[in-house]
């Protein structure tokens, strides 16, 4: 069976989404926008300069524009943040600790954080926190 040229797009287009080809992960988009990002193949990169901090973002503007989701691996660091925007934090290994105010809260695989936007925290982990973060609005450094 020969495929017409237009069938090869097709089928070249729909591999290139299952793969999530240029984003260092793979990504699963169908056409109706629902997105399967497999974890486990997200590689984090440098965030801001910090040492043993790593971010990688896993939807862009054009594919969620409400809401953004990422993973991030904290390492025997800590560092202070202010969020302009509510987020959502899902440990996936490790032990991510939470400072806020006076009190330190320890979340570990399988349990969610929720910040409210203006939260003065610290993130910080004792060992390798690994974590997907959502947070709203997507669009949040502007």
């Amino acid at each position: 069976m020969e495929l017409t040229q237009e069938q090869l797009r097709s089928v070249i287009e729909q591999v290139l989404r299952e793969l999530g080809t240029g984003n260092g992960f793979r990504k699963e988009v169908d056409p109706s926008g629902v997105l399967l990002v497999h974890s486990e193949t997200v590689r984090c990169e440098p965030f801001e300069g910090r040492n043993n901090v790593r971010v990688k973002d896993v939807t862009t503007l054009a594919e969620a524009p409400r809401i953004a989701a990422g993973v991030m691996e904290v390492e025997k660091t800590s560092f202070p943040w202010t969020l302009s925007y509510d987020e959502f934090d899902v440990v996936l290994s490790g032990t991510l600790e939470i400072k806020a105010g006076e009190r330190t809260y320890t979340g570990r695989a399988g349990d969610i954080f929720y910040i409210p936007k203006g939260s003065s925290i610290s993130f910080s982990s004792p060992d390798l926190a690994r974590y997907v973060y959502v947070t709203y609005p997507a669009d949040w450094n502007s």
